[in-house]
């Protein structure tokens, strides 16, 4: 779509020449990269993280929402007046958002009861509607968020959904901006790359991207162990954001060295003693990531290649969406996870990609 403003009308831009931005947008990508030297002092394998949470819409999530927006408009599939409809677990539908709000766009949102409230609320301080659907449900269930989401596509005129789950701009967004980042930000000392995985976006197109640049970097998915990718069966878990009840075609299994299950004990009890020991406020999935990236990083100081490895790991959002679960107290003691931010013994064994 044309910008609207002086450098749409012709009339010469006073801010040219400037070093400021001409829209929230031009803002997505070169996040920043941080040492995490007190997580796991003991360790002596580097473990760096990248910061999506410094996006405009505080998310890893903004990179792949313009690029399906960008695309989607190019062969006209979207059109001004349209709707964009998308089942998300809040990070999608706020990137969505963001680009919707610049180019003026109308948003509906589908969402599962798991959501913490502040996502669904934050979707709704952009101007979205949001519908919020049993967790608990098969995707092809009538009433499960996807079912809804696709429903609600049929019924909406101009509708229009990205399909993050099928969309190959997912993927290609962090093949594109994402993974070579990292490769110049670690001037190519990268070695290992763990993250989570929800569409499979992120350590899809990241992962594609260093193997092409170095075939021997590992590429290693952290996820809940009842996740399809950890070998489960998709069955309920508390994490926000990753893990997945069936495969979408954003992942690709072949670029996945491994996999790391950990559970949502391990995911939350990381994400309150980063928060504490760092003083960065992170999410859980952001503590099953760094939780897989110690692991990682344990195992290459026992095999005595701490001085030659370089473990990168991604943190995809704040923990400013999750005070009402991760870091409440009542919330976790009533479903049996610690809150004295003890880090719980490792967990499950590695398992090979499926």
């Amino acid at each position: 779509m044309a910008a609207d403003g002086p450098m749409a009308s012709g009339v010469p831009d006073p801010l040219d020449g400037l070093d400021i931005a001409p829209s929230i947008l031009e803002l997505v990508g070169r996040t920043p990269m941080v040492r995490f030297g007190r997580v796991a002092p003991h360790i002596m394998t580097p473990v760096v993280a990248k910061l999506e949470t410094t996006n405009p819409g505080g998310s890893v999530k903004d990179r792949a929402a313009i690029a399906m927006i960008d695309a989607a408009e190019a062969d006209g599939q979207l059109r001004p007046g349209d709707v964009i409809v998308e089942p998300t677990s809040g990070n999608t539908g706020v990137g969505l958002a963001v680009v919707a709000a610049q180019r003026g766009y109308r948003c509906v949102f589908v969402c599962t009861d798991k959501v913490a409230p502040e996502k669904v609320a934050l979707l709704r301080a952009y101007g979205a509607e949001v519908v919020v659907c049993p967790v608990a449900l098969a995707p092809e269930d009538p009433r499960s968020y996807y079912s809804t989401a696709a429903r609600l596509r049929s019924e909406t005129p101009r509708a229009f959904s990205p399909d993050q789950y099928s969309n190959q701009n997912n993927p290609r967004a962090h093949y594109e901006t994402t993974g070579p980042e990292i490769w110049d930000q670690t001037g190519g000392r990268v070695t290992h790359f763990v993250a989570g995985a929800g569409t499979g976006g992120t350590v899809s197109g990241v992962g594609r991207y260093l193997k092409e640049q170095n075939p021997a970097i590992e590429v290693v998915v952290a996820d809940p162990p009842e996740s399809v990718y950890a070998g489960g069966d998709g069955s309920s878990y508390l994490v926000e954001g990753i893990g997945e009840d069936f495969w979408p075609t954003t992942y690709d299994a072949s670029i996945v060295d491994r996999v790391i299950p950990v559970t949502d004990a391990e995911s939350f009890a990381m994400a309150r003693h980063v928060t504490r020991t760092e003083g960065l406020l992170i999410g859980g999935s952001g503590g099953t990531a760094i939780t897989g990236a110690v692991r990682v990083a344990a195992e290459l100081d026992a095999a005595g290649r701490a001085a030659d490895s370089l473990v990168v790991t991604l943190i995809p959002d704040s923990g400013r969406g999750y005070l009402s679960r991760v870091f409440d107290d009542e919330w976790l003691a009533e479903r049996g996870l610690p809150v004295d931010g003890t880090l719980p013994a490792s967990g499950g064994d590695c398992k090979e990609p499926g």
